[in-house]
């Protein structure tokens, strides 16, 4: 064991230390403190001018405030249970009309489908919203497009009854039932693309 200071043997080793004469000489060299040279009785007073005190910049960025991107929260009648979001667009109404609400129930009850399982959405309500906007709320697997109005701005481009699916969406757009309450052939061709959705 290589030790720099012999005195510190003693605390390392608690069996008694016999030193050769020749090492006592130097152990009680060093396990006595040297005097201290004494100091002039004169007080000695120097005037220091104080240094300029440079001030470099932090190395470490200042925090910056955190932009919190608001949460969207849509209001929508029904549970969404089923991912099945219907979208339609009536001004005078919350969500849809009384009358088609009754109709669009007796459709959804022949899928096997109730109330809680889809949403409703109304357009009409947030006319600014984008489909890229509903979807990551909403998490739709079928989304069912009632009329013109209440196609979302981007995504215009569908065409008229012909269902598309993408990205494991399936779309369909077709009447608002405006349309369809007076039109036998507009009901005929929308049970008949509802069924297959």
């Amino acid at each position: 064991m290589k030790v720099e200071n012999p005195a510190a043997f003693r605390f390392l080793l608690e069996d008694e230390l016999y030193l050769l004469n020749a090492d006592k000489m130097l152990y009680d060299k060093i396990a006595e403190p040297e005097p201290i040279a004494a100091v002039p009785s004169s007080p000695v007073i120097e005037h220091i001018k104080p240094e300029p005190v440079a001030v470099t910049p932090s190395l470490t960025p200042e925090p910056q405030p955190v932009i919190q991107t608001p949460v969207v929260d849509f209001k929508y009648r029904g549970n969404n249970l089923k991912n099945f979001l219907v979208l339609t667009h009536y001004k005078a109404d919350e969500f849809i009309n009384t009358e088609h609400l009754a109709a669009l129930e007796n459709i959804l009850k022949r899928k096997d489908l109730g109330a809680d399982d889809v949403a409703i959405f109304n357009l009409a309500n947030y006319s600014e919203t984008k489909f890229s906007q509903l979807k990551p709320f909403f998490k739709p697997i079928k989304v069912l497009v009632l009329g013109g109005d209440a196609l979302p701005q981007d995504i215009k481009v569908l065409k008229p009854n012909k269902p598309v699916t993408s990205n494991g969406i399936t779309v369909l757009y077709t009447y608002s039932f405006d349309e369809m309450m007076n039109n036998v052939d507009y009901k005929k061709t929308f049970w008949e693309l509802v069924k297959t959705l």
